[in-house]
């Protein structure tokens, strides 16, 4: 998944960029506001974390643009204001959700993890496809009740694939959500890590759950090739 952070503030900034990419977020960062407007209408983000308080552009001023242009991107504010008027204010101009500073670092990301599954109508944090069980809250994931080491890229790439279980995903669509600015665009990066994946998923003779549309890209689901 891939998320946008937007903070001024130095520290606080590369501490959550470093969490959040240990989560296996792919993770671009701007420190002021112009900049984070110009990222967040550039790319395709699941997640926006915004903070108010920003040199150029203030928070609450992107996010209403953001919301003129129908942005897709769900957005949670950061902020020092804890009054309530101030909350109700970010919310009702349709921030999806609200974090007074100073917070820790969990409930960060579970808020975040709380707007990916929001953003692919997910109401469980359990995906279950066949016997493969991925749990997005520990992110873990198990078939047949064996548990399955994945990278943190591997794990980003198989989550985004099961919010969209039984769909084509295009090879541009994975790249677009699991890989961020400062990756780089290898013609067949894609291509390498779903080979990684089926390698972990469908072995000892599992039946296929990972499918090629040749010309299009991959299927995630139990269906006929």
């Amino acid at each position: 998944m891939r998320v946008l952070l937007i903070e001024d503030y130095d520290l606080l900034r590369q501490s959550l960029e470093q969490g959040l990419r240990e989560e296996g977020y792919a993770v671009d960062a701007a420190r002021d506001g112009e900049t984070g407007l110009w990222q967040a209408r550039s790319g395709n983000y699941d997640v926006i974390v915004l903070d108010l308080m920003l040199p150029g552009i203030d928070g609450l001023s992107i996010l209403k643009k953001l919301r003129e242009e129908n942005s897709p991107s769900h957005v949670l504010i950061l902020t020092a204001k804890d009054s309530t008027s101030d909350r109700i204010k970010g919310l009702d101009m349709g921030a999806d959700d609200y974090l007074v500073k100073p917070f820790a670092l969990g409930e960060l990301l579970a808020r975040v993890r709380a707007l990916v599954r929001r953003k692919y109508d997910a109401k469980s944090p359990v995906i279950q496809i066949a016997d493969l069980h991925i749990d997005t809250t520990a992110r873990s994931v198990s078939r047949g009740g064996e548990r399955i080491d994945l990278s943190a890229r591997e794990y980003a790439l198989l989550e985004f694939m099961a919010h969209r279980v039984g769909q084509i995903v295009t090879r541009t669509e994975i790249w677009d959500h699991v890989y961020d600015d400062a990756s780089t665009a290898e013609s067949n990066v894609v291509d390498v890590f779903i080979g990684h994946l089926r390698r972990k998923i469908e072995r000892d003779g599992s039946p296929r759950l990972i499918h090629t549309r040749r010309g299009i890209g991959y299927l995630l689901g139990e269906v006929q090739t």
